[in-house]
């Protein structure tokens, strides 16, 4: 980074300045000193320059505290003997705040904290300034006079130019000796655990790679400020116009920020006060690159120590903002990355499911998220591919960086950072445990699906990738209860033709054989968009134009889905579920778009399927209690349990906050899947329960015992459940159940907790935390 020959020749010709004082810092790395010496020597060149009696590094120590590791003007004895804490006198103050401190008179000042081996008696005025690196502390640097004097906000920046500058050399390297930069706390060491949601099952040990990783700037000193301020100002250009062009042209990438990310990126992108301390950075000396560099430390420390989550969410977008305008600086970017490791856990702040498709499957073991929900669809993509999934650990991304030691426990919910050699050692005892447990579900997945009590039950799988199907014959499941079709159309630039679709959906039916396949059409809108189908701006995207409402009132996207799916039955069943159905009238009129799509199908001499049924998906509690009047033209209904709750409820299930406030083993929503199932009995209609409320054991059990034979699930939940229910004695559940239904209260989980493990469930396999 500071290699470069350098022409000292110019350095008269300067005045003094934040510019000389960068020549001459990047001339001092040239040379072969030891690293004391460099020290020293930059200590002495700082004083020089600000026209200041003493300048001191002190560096952070992992201990917690900050070391006078060198200086001009303070006795030499007491380099790497004085040592403060953070809040300890004024240098510790500079610390604790993460701010730049100047005092006029500095003795007189309630943090002076007098050290009588440092010799600073004489000494009247002081400017501290922090010493940061990806927002954390690596320590402080100060300047001090013997004379009262007007501070100005000149000098200030001057030395938080330097202090940049001397975070990134010091990290490097190229200042302090390898022996005495392992006791700095220039990144993170120490072990961190975070507790969060247990997404996608699984145990992952492997390397931390950050996704969209913080963008480190190469060259640090500018040979030409005018030069850097004109790059800067065509990155900044270029940055507003990508981000204007993604807001007006009404089309988001699909995983990448939403459009209230992309107003605030725009706001910040114009904010006068930012730019202005980026071309201030510049003119002082440094590249257009350090300047964002130094401004993002700047912002991050102090939004680090923020309480609202409101700063921390701005911090996050000033992150993002950053990253992108050096992505613009760098005439050499591309968007391929660094290579994964063979073991790698991807740690991102948020990320859709076309971003994790882009990664190479066969070396990605886990993925940690400070966002998301249970039922996000990341997570669905997650489970599709076996891949554990830990969300909501807030503030990973502040502790962690690429090429860390991490462990990701998707069975409780935890990511460790850095663990110790005890806990590496009891999570590798468990991966070989748990390894012998997925062996044993493998030999049972031809077991006959009964209950101990008799009851016959099946258990089907949810896809949407075609690298899940193989999970069929692994599982031993019953046949694809639910395929997601839209997936094709999120990672697709442009729309699928009926040929590709079709295409697709005969991949699906051929891998079936004789099992059902069914076939949900497009479930876009909402949270899910696509680059064929630009996103809405909606208050309520949830409640918006989404999933059948799309479809109905764009039935040429509908039609030729349906063509398709009749073009891939080949002759064989062919079992259509329409998403999103809130009236009866809906769920008519796509079942006449396709029996239209039929009789097109016969008209033209085109293979029909040998049967063919419409599904009506019922996630709305208006559908459910309009139920019987739609079951007259139904073939089969799937409770979608996920949205059914979520809007029963009025709670967003991928708001963490409300997510958990409310229990899907209430006895009213109970009631209400017991309405939905004698419903369809009466009418001798089909009906099963999809998504993840059938994946968890107890929720499983409890459906069995109010009538649902037919539960469709993630891969990774077949056996487990399997297991579990075929030691279930349904008969004694149910009538346990059907006591307490009609009483009042807030749950029915801890009795049922009791009623199950009496029934047969395990205690180990049953939850006790309310979820919708």
């Amino acid at each position: 980074m500071m290699d470069e020959v350098i022409d000292t020749t110019d350095l008269k010709n300067l005045a003094p300045g934040p510019r000389r004082l960068l020549k001459r810092l990047r001339a001092l790395m040239a040379d072969q000193d030891n690293a004391q010496k460099r020290l020293d020597n930059l200590t002495g060149m700082i004083a020089e320059e600000t026209g200041s009696d003493v300048a001191s590094i002190y560096l952070a120590r992992r201990s917690g505290s900050l070391e006078l590791c060198a200086t001009h003007g303070l006795r030499q004895d007491a380099v790497h003997n004085t040592r403060l804490q953070h809040g300890e006198g004024l240098v510790g103050q500079v610390a604790l705040t993460a701010k730049p401190l100047a005092v006029a008179d500095a003795p007189k000042h309630p943090s002076f904290s007098y050290r009588p081996e440092t010799g600073e008696e004489p000494f009247t005025s002081f400017i501290g300034v922090p010493i940061l690196r990806g927002g954390r502390l690596v320590g402080v640097l100060t300047s001090q006079t013997t004379h009262e004097r007007k501070l100005a906000d000149g000098e200030i920046e001057t030395l938080q130019t330097v202090a940049m500058i001397l975070a990134e050399i010091i990290a490097s390297g190229a200042i302090i000796a390898p022996e005495e930069l392992a006791g700095l706390d220039v990144r993170p060491t120490r072990p961190e655990r975070f507790q969060g949601g247990a997404f996608s099952p699984g145990l992952a040990i492997g390397v931390a790679v950050v996704h969209e990783p913080h963008v480190s700037p190469v060259r640090l000193i500018a040979d030409d400020p005018e030069d850097e301020e004109g790059r800067l100002d065509i990155a900044i250009n270029e940055l507003r116009k990508a981000i204007d062009g993604m807001l007006d042209g009404n089309r988001l990438p699909f995983g990448g920020p939403t459009r209230d990310v992309l107003e605030a990126y725009r706001m910040f992108a114009h904010d006068r006060g930012w730019l202005a301390q980026l071309r201030d950075a510049v003119r002082q000396g440094l590249t257009a690159e350090a300047a964002v560099e130094r401004v993002r430390n700047e912002h991050r420390a102090r939004l680090m120590q923020a309480k609202d989550q409101n700063f921390r969410e701005r911090l996050h977008d000033l992150e993002d903002l950053a990253n992108r305008l050096l992505r613009h600086l760098d005439e050499n970017n591309t968007d391929a990355g660094a290579p994964l490791p063979d073991n790698a856990i991807l740690v991102a702040r948020s990320i859709g499911p076309a971003e994790l498709l882009d990664y190479d499957r066969s070396k990605l073991k886990g993925l940690a998220l400070e966002e998301g929900s249970a039922s996000s669809h990341a997570v669905i993509v997650a489970k599709a591919l076996g891949i554990p999934l830990v969300g909501q650990v807030e503030g990973a991304l502040d502790r962690v960086e690429t090429g860390d030691t991490v462990i990701l426990d998707g069975e409780y919910g935890l990511l460790h950072i850095r663990p110790t050699a005890e806990v590496s050692e009891a999570y590798a005892d468990r991966a070989k445990a748990i390894s012998r447990q997925a062996a044993a579900f493998a030999r049972l997945k031809d077991a006959p699906l009964i209950t101990a009590d008799g009851q016959p039950f099946e258990l089907h799988l949810n896809a949407g990738l075609l690298v899940e199907l193989k999970r069929l014959e692994e599982t031993g499941a019953a046949g694809i209860g639910l395929f997601r079709t839209e997936f094709q159309f999120m990672v697709s630039d442009t729309l699928p033709s009926v040929v590709e679709q079709a295409k697709l959906y005969k991949t699906v039916v051929d891998a079936c054989g004789d099992r059902p396949a069914v076939f949900r059409t497009l479930d876009l809108g909402g949270d899910k968009v696509t680059a064929s189908a630009p996103a809405m701006r909606e208050p309520n995207p949830a409640l918006g134009w989404r999933a059948i409402r799309m479809g109905l009132d764009r039935p040429g996207l509908l039609r030729l889905q349906l063509r398709a799916l009749i073009e891939a039955a080949d002759g064989k069943e062919l079992d259509v579920l329409f998403p999103m159905i809130a009236a009866p009238w809906e769920f008519f009129a796509a079942r006449d778009m396709l029996e239209a799509e039929i009789t097109r199908a016969k008209k033209y001499g085109h293979k029909m399927p040998r049967k063919w049924r419409a599904g009506l998906m019922l996630e709305t509690p208006g559908m459910a209690f309009a139920i019987d009047e739609a079951l007259p033209r139904v073939d089969f209904v799937a409770v979608g349990a996920n949205d059914l709750m979520q809007y029963f409820f009025a709670a967003d299930r991928l708001n963490a906050r409300v997510s958990n406030r409310y229990d899907i083993l209430s006895p009213a929503a109970l009631r209400l899947f017991r309405f939905i199932q004698t419903s369809c009995a009466a009418h001798n209609v089909p009906v099963s329960v999809c998504g993840e409320t059938a994946s968890r054991p107890l929720e499983a059990a409890v459906l069995l015992a109010l009538g649902y034979k037919k539960l469709s699930m993630a891969a990774s939940s077949i056996a487990p459940v399997r297991t579990l229910l075929n030691g279930l004695d349904v008969e004694k559940l149910g009538a346990w159940l059907a006591c307490r239904l009609d009483n009042p209260g807030r749950t029915l989980r801890d009795e049922l907790i009791k009623a199950g493990i009496d029934a047969g469930l395990p205690s180990e396999a049953v939850d006790n935390s309310p979820r919708i």
